[in-house]
């Protein structure tokens, strides 16, 4: 044999190495639990598959064609309440029935790795390729018919805006670095004060979970911040990631903020719950721990609470792929209340306590799950409710859904949930960022 076909036959060993190691890191997870089994206050959980390459499964956009529109649960209908949107993520109502949409993606950023590409890749699938919008516009319905025919541009140019909240005269905006005040009436159409920024909020980069939400507490006194982790688990550095994954409060009196709760990777959806008073949020957890990997979560946030990130996930499993910088954390990291499966990537959050849907949700919370982009099968891409008890918890019930068809029989994305509310008559409003939509779900 000669030297020729030595080398011929090391050249196709090594290929053929190649292309295997290659199929191994870009072959997807397959789930092996089903869904609602993770789900739940006790989720079944499985030993973690560590993914070297983390599985891509993005949901191609092609928009909603023509008289289609999502698929509400039995009894339930749903509407067009304003659409020709772009990229609309949250909602908050006024007390005069004016809705406010927060219409923005994730901001610039540079691509410096495949880190950076996943993340464009993932901005141009949901819609938000050409850059955000930056402003909050206003719906109004002012006939009453479940139709927005009014709409003003209340705010712009904004900095990824997200969360609003409104206290007395000030509306108040999270942009995704800096909580904002504006003086505002209830009835105007339109902003034109500059704006106080009353604090910095981390947004370097590359500035992953980018969205600040904001919500008032009941009494007015004390504002509320999501801030999400800078990365998945902290493969950065513990410096990266100073002020991050976590909620703070601001107190509006003694313009004070501290640190609410910790350990939390990337919090989005907050809510008070009418009946017990609690402070609820909705957290998507770790990537690339395989299709099964730990679900996302409803939990309460509860003052001075540690959640486990990056270093622990549902009450103390150990992250191995992380140093375990604080040890003495896990026996305080707190387990959540609620599992809504992997990679759902639960945002909108919004309690209900009244009967215009119907009994079946008039104790609850509804919650926007944006869909995944790494699991195999594709998961969220629903609005679900999670009934609870009279106490102010949840029963234990798995999740009912709620407006689905946001995926089309091909598996291509129509649509996106984010932002849901429920409207002073009782209607629930959802914001579809991929569809440009508002949502509107009544009792039929």
């Amino acid at each position: 044999m000669t030297w020729k076909t030595h080398l011929r036959n090391a050249a196709i060993i090594v290929l053929v190495l190649l292309i295997g190691f290659g199929w191994h890191l870009l072959t997807p997870d397959k789930a092996k639990v089903a869904l609602k089994d993770m789900q739940g206050p006790v989720p079944k959980l499985t030993p973690p598959r560590r993914e070297n390459f983390p599985t891509i499964n993005i949901a191609k956009l092609v928009g909603w064609q023509g008289d289609a529109k999502p698929v509400a649960a039995p009894g339930l209908k749903v509407t067009s309440f304003a659409d020709k949107l772009d990229h609309p993520r949250w909602l908050f109502e006024l007390p005069n029935g004016d809705v406010l949409v927060a219409e923005s993606s994730a901001p610039d950023r540079p691509i410096k790795g495949v880190e950076d590409w996943i993340a464009r890749k993932l901005i141009m699938e949901a819609g938000g390729a050409g850059g955000s919008p930056d402003r909050i516009t206003l719906l109004r319905d002012a006939d009453g018919d479940g139709v927005a025919e009014f709409r003003s541009e209340l705010l712009t140019g904004l900095r990824s805006p997200f969360g609003m909240a409104l206290v007395g005269t000030t509306l108040y905006v999270g942009n995704t670095n800096a909580l904002m005040a504006f003086p505002f009436t209830v009835g105007e159409t339109k902003i034109t004060a500059k704006g106080t920024k009353l604090m910095d909020l981390p947004a370097s980069h590359p500035n992953n979970h980018w969205a600040r939400n904001v919500v008032a507490d009941p009494g007015g006194k004390s504002l509320y911040i999501t801030v999400g982790s800078n990365s998945n688990i902290a493969e950065g550095g513990m410096a990266r990631e100073k002020d991050r994954a976590l909620i703070r409060q601001y107190d509006l009196k003694t313009r004070e903020s501290l640190v609410f709760a910790y350990g939390l990777r990337n919090a989005n959806g907050l809510a008070f719950n009418p009946i017990s008073g609690t402070l609820w949020t909705v957290v998507n957890e770790r990537d690339m721990l395989g299709s099964d990997g730990p679900p996302d979560y409803l939990t309460t946030a509860d003052f001075g609470t540690f959640y486990g990130w990056p270093f622990y996930y549902w009450g103390g499993i150990e992250d191995r792929r992380v140093p375990q910088l604080r040890p003495d954390l896990k026996q305080y990291t707190k387990r959540p209340d609620y599992a809504l499966g992997p990679h759902v990537a639960a945002l909108g959050l919004a309690f209900n306590t009244g009967a215009a849907l119907g009994a079946s949700y008039a104790n609850g919370a509804f919650v926007g799950m944006h869909g995944s982009w790494n699991r195999s099968p594709a998961s969220g891409y629903k609005v679900a409710f999670i009934p609870f008890n009279e106490r102010g918890f949840p029963t234990g019930a798995k999740p009912v859904d709620v407006l689905t068809g946001f995926l089309d029989a091909k598996g291509k994305a129509q649509g996106r949930p984010v932002g849901v509310i429920l409207d002073r008559k009782g209607a629930l409003l959802v914001a579809d960022d991929a569809g440009n939509r508002v949502w509107r779900v009544t009792a039929k």
